[in-house]
């Protein structure tokens, strides 16, 4: 078997060890990832890359370190899952940068953290002004949680005591041009219904849907495959349209 042969064999192994162990280990977006699970992250990455391309070793020693770091990192996922203690100790604790209005250098210092990259956090958050914050805490993941004064807080419609309607979620009735008759039925309707709808719209066949949703006030949103929109190349042109 030529090399080009085998590594495309044990890509395959690679790829589908990964997918397994990746769904053993469960999902977990890459910003909530702590600095520890993402060096996991890397190696493991790292063992499966030299399982593919390393033909001067065989594959079943990179294969048992892949299972050996996979079992690792699942035992130490059930161990924090149990213990404060040792999730504590492996993830860290949020930290207060920010109390009562004031900046708490120590805070800063400790977690090696500049001025600089508070701002900087705080301007992603659409804060500006210092003195609008009361607290704001370093996550674990490395992001800010931040509490606004309450007299800077965005007003809410139960401030103004504004009575509100129930906004759920909005249901899929067309993905990818086809019918999800399970979600019809749940919300008691039908594809009479669902055609009637399309047809008011000018769609012929619900396969020129994207997709379909339904919201809890039992409005349809439609999106066709080909939005009949103008042609824009830039911004001006998109100004011209406006």
């Amino acid at each position: 078997m030529n090399e080009a042969a085998v590594v495309f064999v044990r890509g395959l192994i690679s790829f589908f060890t990964l997918l397994i162990f990746a769904r053993i280990l469960g999902k977990q977006q890459v910003s909530e990832l702590t600095f520890f699970d993402y060096i996991l992250g890397i190696t493991i990455g790292s063992i499966a890359a030299s399982l593919t391309t390393d033909l001067s070793s065989r594959a079943w020693p990179h294969w048992v370190g892949l299972a050996t770091w996979t079992a690792a990192v699942w035992f130490l996922q059930w161990i924090t899952l149990r213990s404060r203690a040792v999730a504590k100790y492996i993830n860290g604790e949020p930290v207060i940068l920010i109390m009562n209005g004031q900046i708490m250098e120590r805070n800063l210092r400790k977690m090696r953290y500049t001025l600089d990259e508070l701002l900087m956090q705080l301007r992603h958050q659409n804060i500006f002004d210092l003195k609008t914050v009361e607290f704001a805490i370093l996550e674990t993941n490395g992001s800010i949680s931040v509490l606004r004064k309450s007299q800077y807080a965005p007003v809410t419609p139960d401030d103004l005591n504004i009575p509100t309607k129930y906004k759920g979620l909005s249901t899929e009735l067309i993905y990818d041009g086809r019918i999800i008759d399970a979600n019809l039925e749940r919300v008691n309707l039908d594809r009479t219904w669902l055609e009637k709808q399309l047809s008011a719209q000018g769609i012929q066949n619900h396969r020129e849907v994207f997709l379909a949703l339904l919201n809890t006030e039992g409005e349809l949103y439609v999106n066709r495959y080909q939005d009949r929109l103008p042609k824009v190349t830039d911004l001006s042109d998109f100004q011209s349209i406006k």
